[in-house]
């Protein structure tokens, strides 16, 4: 009996690099075709757990050799929020997600926008949650910037990488913010 040809996608390598900044360590993981993960300050089991939940085919490899300038450029992002940042992304997510996450990145620095504001840009005024949540699911710390979306009153809220990021992200951009 012939072999049926397998149509399952080939198990790909992530390679991972780590920098630091200000703000602690910045991870990051790049795939064939770009940055896939950045992570700040979190700890290598968490890093590791948390690739290993979303790429769970892949291989991860120590890139710190070729990668490590990848790590530099977001640590120097977060040193100097204005700057371009050129590296190919490779951004994973659903229709909805990659939809908030655009938006996200039309958010200058020392900008901010509302969770609601963020949902009426997307045509979809009743989507607020449904936009918290694609912050929260976001795979690539200050590349994409989540940290410059607020409550509807200013305040800040939820950020996976630590509130005091947020607010150390948001007041190194010059950032103007209501309570909280």
């Amino acid at each position: 009996m012939p072999s049926v040809p397998s149509f399952a996608p080939a198990p790909e390598t992530l390679h991972t690099a780590v920098a630091y900044g200000s703000l602690g360590k910045v991870r990051v993981a790049v795939s064939p075709t770009g940055l896939c993960a950045v992570a700040l300050g979190a700890a290598d089991d968490a890093w590791q757990a948390d690739l290993r939940r979303r790429f769970p085919r892949a291989a991860i490899q120590d890139g710190r050799r070729t990668y490590r300038v990848w790590a530099d450029a977001v640590a120097a992002l977060v040193e100097t929020p204005g700057q371009d940042f050129a590296l190919p992304l490779d951004i994973r997510g659903t229709a909805f997600q990659q939809r908030v996450w655009a938006v996200l990145r039309t958010i200058a620095p020392g900008q901010t926008l509302g969770y609601g504001e963020v949902a009426h840009r997307l045509g979809a005024p009743r989507a607020t949650r449904a936009v918290a949540q694609a912050c929260g699911a976001n795979p690539l710390a200050v590349v994409i910037p989540c940290h410059r979306v607020i409550a509807s009153d200013g305040g800040l809220t939820g950020y996976r990488w630590g509130i005091e990021r947020k607010h150390a992200l948001l007041r190194r951009e010059g950032a103007r913010l209501g309570v909280g």
